[in-house]
């Protein structure tokens, strides 16, 4: 073609020009489609991800009078041209931002609505109005195409700051790519756990405010191109009166759902998942049947086992978490193996010595090292146990293994990618002590993140400063404090690691 002067542009109307080739008549759109291959497969490297969601500038959306062409490019010898049939189409050709892979597909609705939106900088408030649906709709076919390569999103701008992100060891855990609100919406509950941390009577959250508030978590992730996700807790949160309607409000502005509560029975789960699938189901185990009874009451364990194995059948996520004392810390490894398919996950936090809790006790910080190096090597065993305590890097780090994100992903994400809501309003940067940051019935959420009191939690200990484990550890600010050290100043009393 070059030699007649023609270049590859002009295929598909020589094509067209010449009419049907050997009874073919829609050759000329898979001409089309093959030079839509050629143009991305040499378009240049795409760039890095702008300051607002743009559309990929490698995207070529073809249109095209035949359906079913796309399966002409299968480099199967069992074409099936009695499929090709006439019929409007929409083909997409793009490369993938991350990979530079080539990706074709037939438009979907939702792929042509996001393109759409973007083009004309239609807002998904705008459109939501126009089309009579919940904004998380809109959301969601945003998301789905940033997700496809079709849309290019900004990087988060949930990140530590330039010092931390400096040190890391993995620049993974540095920028969030969620914010949780733990929510927690009554005080009331169906047990009286002895390592309880609240007991306090709180009003249980005004319905009104909380609709307002999802409005401004929606907001506030936006701005920062980052996922939220509510973890609605308690005391137990489906005591709360209006659990179900704050669910759907939540379901309907495309928020992650997690439950934080006790066992319930079939029915109130299939209502919960009609409206939408929590991202997981967290329950409570202290240990072996006798000791997690002496914790949170007879027939608690039985019970609470029945509703794992439920959830584990309906295909809802679940998982277990454990408060570590001294008392229960060698029953963790049994417990995994009675737990193995019957939960997702097993993990523990360190108990903090806050309320009722203040009458239990802590292991050593030698024991609980021990304990910690036993853990890892039992990971290996017990693929239901998870990480979550931040301090399990050392571990990692002195076995020169690989670091995980530690407490919240990123390390202590107190007041980083979480805060915490009681039923009264107050906000907190952890929930496991102390730690208040504003009120979220007297300020907005974008207020009380901004505040000073969050900006110091945030900042963690000047004890970690220097760390190089600072971006995935800051050990635990909630322990530290319960036993009377200061968590700006001084480090985890659990640390072994030589700075």
């Amino acid at each position: 073609m070059a030699g007649d002067g023609m270049s590859p542009d002009d295929f598909p109307v020589l094509v067209k020009e010449q009419g049907e080739f050997g009874g073919f008549p829609f050759l000329s759109g898979l001409a089309r489609l093959e030079l839509a291959l050629f143009q991305v497969h040499t378009a240049d490297v795409i760039p890095p991800a702008a300051e607002t969601t743009i559309i990929n500038p490698t995207l070529q959306i073809i249109p095209l009078e035949w359906i079913n062409i796309l399966s002409l490019l299968t480099r199967s010898r069992a074409r099936n041209l009695e499929r090709i049939k006439p019929g409007n189409e929409f083909i997409l050709v793009w490369q993938e931002p991350s990979t530079g892979e080539v990706l074709t597909q037939t438009a979907e609705p939702g792929d042509l609505l996001a393109i759409k939106l973007v083009a004309e900088e239609i807002d998904p408030e705008t459109a939501a109005r126009q089309a009579s649906v919940p904004v998380g709709k809109i959301d969601a076919v945003m998301r789905e195409a940033v997700s496809k390569g079709l849309l290019i999103s900004p990087v988060s701008r949930l990140r530590r700051d330039a010092a931390v992100a400096d040190l890391a060891p993995d620049q993974r855990y540095t920028a969030a790519e969620v914010f949780t609100l733990q929510w927690h919406l009554t005080q009331q509950c169906d047990l009286h756990c002895r390592h309880c941390y609240d007991r306090s009577q709180r009003s249980e959250f005004p319905f009104g405010r909380a609709l307002e508030i999802m409005d401004e978590l929606r907001s506030f992730c936006r701005k920062r191109f980052v996922r939220g996700q509510i973890s609605l807790t308690g005391g137990n949160p489906l005591m709360y009166p209006h659990f179900y309607e704050l669910y759907r409000a939540a379901a309907e502005r495309d928020f992650m759902i997690a439950i934080l509560g006790n066992a319930v029975d079939r029915q109130t789960v299939e209502r919960i998942v009609a409206l939408q699938m929590p991202v997981y189901y967290q329950v409570s185990l202290e240990g072996l049947e006798s000791h997690n009874d002496e914790i949170r009451g007879v027939g608690n364990y039985r019970r609470t086992i029945v509703f794992l194995r439920m959830l584990t059948e309906m295909g809802v996520p679940n998982m277990v978490m454990l408060t570590l004392t001294r008392k229960n810390m060698d029953q963790i490894v049994p417990l995994a193996a009675e737990l193995e398919n019957i939960t997702g996950g097993l993990t523990f936090n360190r108990l903090a010595l806050f309320g009722e809790g203040a009458a239990l006790e802590l292991p050593t910080p030698g024991e609980y090292r021990a304990f910690l190096e036993m853990y890892v090597r039992a990971l290996a065993d017990y693929p239901v146990l998870s990480l979550k305590d931040s301090l399990i890097n050392t571990v990692f780090e002195s076995n020169e293994s690989g670091l995980f994100g530690g407490c919240a992903g990123y390390g202590c994400g107190a007041a980083f990618n979480f805060i915490s809501i009681l039923s009264d309003g107050e906000a907190h940067a952890c929930r496991k002590f102390p730690s208040p940051i504003g009120n979220i019935l007297a300020d907005s959420l974008e207020t009380i993140y901004a505040s000073q009191a969050a900006v110091r939690y945030r900042t963690g200990s000047s004890a970690c400063s220097g760390c190089r484990l600072n971006s995935v550890c800051r050990g635990c600010p909630a322990v530290s404090a319960s036993l009377g050290l200061d968590p700006f100043t001084e480090r985890d009393p659990y640390c072994f690691r030589q700075h």
